[in-house]
């Protein structure tokens, strides 16, 4: 395999929404479909969609159930879907790495950046498999 990051980067996980839903299931030991859909704004289809992808290669997981007379579906991350998203941002950081230091005072023109966005910190969580 070539060095450089990017051939790290996992095309499965790599797309915006389906990093979003393994990054929303990391943690949790298992949310239903319309948790996740609240959440990451998107449609029933595109949701589902990308939940079949996520599935077909191993990385969630989905069980169908009924409670109080509607259907209900569960998803949870995979054991394989936790290595993928943790080598996802294995692979992220050292790509970043390569840009050097960023200098977050100002925007890309040079201009005073005014947007003032407080900082994450997230909490690890135990595995769930």
């Amino acid at each position: 395999m070539p060095d450089h990051p990017i051939h790290r980067l996992d095309d499965d996980v790599h797309q915006r929404v389906r990093l979003g839903i393994l990054a929303s299931l990391d943690g949790l030991a298992k949310t239903d479909f319309n948790h996740l859909k609240t959440t990451l704004e998107l449609t029933d289809g595109n949701l589902g969609r990308h939940l079949e992808t996520l599935e077909g290669a191993g990385l969630v997981s989905s069980v169908k159930t009924i409670d109080s007379g509607r259907p209900r579906t569960w998803i949870k991350i995979t054991s394989k879907g936790r290595r993928a998203l943790r080598d996802e941002i294995r692979a992220l950081q050292q790509l970043l790495g390569e840009l050097g230091p960023i200098d977050t005072t100002t925007d890309r023109n040079g201009a005073p950046d005014t947007r003032s966005e407080p900082p994450v910190t997230r909490i690890p969580s135990e595995t769930h498999d």
